[in-house]
């Protein structure tokens, strides 16, 4: 049994936490959730996270933890990000009681059974639940702040690739010289197809700087450069345009240049418009020419807004953090280093480089997004990807929506 642990710093990562426990957002090619069930070989049973996500659902997620955890059960901090093949053994292993990433305290055992009702204290850290007495190096990287999304994702994509396609049993993409129309097959990394997966004529993919994956469903439509590093997630489509070093979670659309990006699963970009060194949460849309900068005209370092402040990423490239729902309209163009609120639906020219979430209007100061109409565009988004809103997803995006409302202030440092 895994159980990951958001601490006090994962539940700071806006705009993602104030919808979603940090184990449900893309590292690399998967959910930090997927990278840990992987690893150890186990699945995900619960999360502890921040109390207003405590009525979180979402597809196969799992829920809070409640009740009592019985010995044996492992902790997994969520801002550890390990490698798909930094773990011999996995759960099976019964004498480790810890895992050490780079050093760092990544995973515990729990020697003695333990009240879920410990981790309301929100200053918690695994040391405090067991100290070790045989522990497990393994590899990958920590996520300290939530722009290391970007910063760590072409490593991440390095790594994953490969063995996912080995545990995918996928088949590489063969290109045809002697069929003028393609596929086109650039450099000496491979494109994996799996099973599913379609490569329209006149698409090329220039693996020179790293391989490409497209999972089962996923489509590569005719007149589109596929750049590897590139992860394509199930029943997701990219459209006559050059998509390179990006993360693409399911069933996603994607028009118009992408680059060094992220997206969670479920958005849409469907029109021209660059969008580089961004993380796109589930369920976005971009209008169309929606465009985001991800360099400063000084080529220095990029500022961000956070809940504690604005803070220097170090990162000379950087563009938007969209949360959960959040939309934007026709030309939007979004500054270097931007912050979009979950649930944010604005419509101007160029908004100010943090909007608060479910902000809604053509000028800042935006009016406050009503929840009644927020629902009903959500409901009809979903339903164009075939998922039926539940009341259990109502109950908490109203519950998350009550929460961002009430925290709004933060949006304001």
């Amino acid at each position: 049994m895994i159980v990951l642990f958001d601490d006090l710093c994962a539940r700071g990562f806006e705009p993602f936490a104030s919808t979603r426990p940090l184990g449900e957002m893309r590292a690399g090619a998967l959910l930090i959730r997927e990278r840990w069930a992987h690893c150890l070989g186990a699945s995900v049973s619960a999360f502890v996270g921040a109390p207003h996500l405590e009525t979180f659902t979402e597809f196969d997620a799992p829920p809070a933890v409640r009740g009592t955890l019985p010995v044996g059960t492992i902790i997994a901090h969520t801002r550890a990000v390990p490698s798909l093949i930094g773990i011999q053994g996995g759960c099976a292993e019964t004498h480790v009681d810890g895992w050490l990433l780079n050093g760092r305290l990544a995973a515990v055992r729990l020697a003695t059974a333990l009240d879920s009702a410990a981790f309301a204290r929100a200053e918690m850290t695994l040391e405090s639940l067991v100290a070790p007495t045989s522990v497990l190096s393994i590899e990958g990287v920590w996520l300290d702040e939530v722009w290391d999304i970007v910063r760590h994702l072409n490593a991440l994509l390095l790594h994953d690739i490969p063995a996912l396609a080995a545990s995918l049993a996928c088949a590489a993409l063969e290109a045809d010289d002697t069929d003028a129309r393609g596929p086109v097959v650039l450099g000496g990394h491979p494109v994996w197809l799996e099973a599913g997966a379609r490569v329209e004529p006149y698409a090329v993919f220039d693996t020179t700087l790293g391989p490409v994956l497209l999972r089962n469903g996923a489509i590569v439509q005719a007149f589109t450069r596929v750049v590897g590093p590139c992860y394509v997630g199930r029943s997701s489509t990219i459209m006559a345009d050059r998509i390179s070093g990006s993360s693409i979670g399911d069933h996603c659309r994607v028009h118009g240049e992408l680059s060094a990006t992220v997206m969670l699963g479920h958005a849409n970009k469907g029109h021209e418009g660059f969008v580089g060194h961004s993380v796109l949460g589930r369920w976005v849309n971009l209008g169309a020419s929606t465009v985001t900068s991800n360099l400063k005209n000084t080529y220095g370092s990029v500022a961000l807004w956070t809940p504690t402040g604005v803070r220097d990423t170090g990162l000379q490239f950087l563009g938007t953090l969209f949360g959960d729902h959040a939309k934007t309209g026709i030309g939007l163009r979004l500054t270097t280093g931007c912050v979009l609120g979950a649930g944010a639906n604005v419509m101007d020219g160029m908004p100010p480089k943090v909007v608060a979430p479910f902000s809604w209007g053509t000028h800042a100061p935006y009016d406050v997004y009503a929840l009644p109409k927020f629902l009903e565009t959500a409901e009809r988004v979903m339903s164009r990807r075939s998922v039926t809103m539940d009341a259990a997803q109502r109950a908490h995006l109203t519950r998350v929506y009550t929460f961002a409302i009430a925290t709004a202030r933060w949006f304001a440092r």
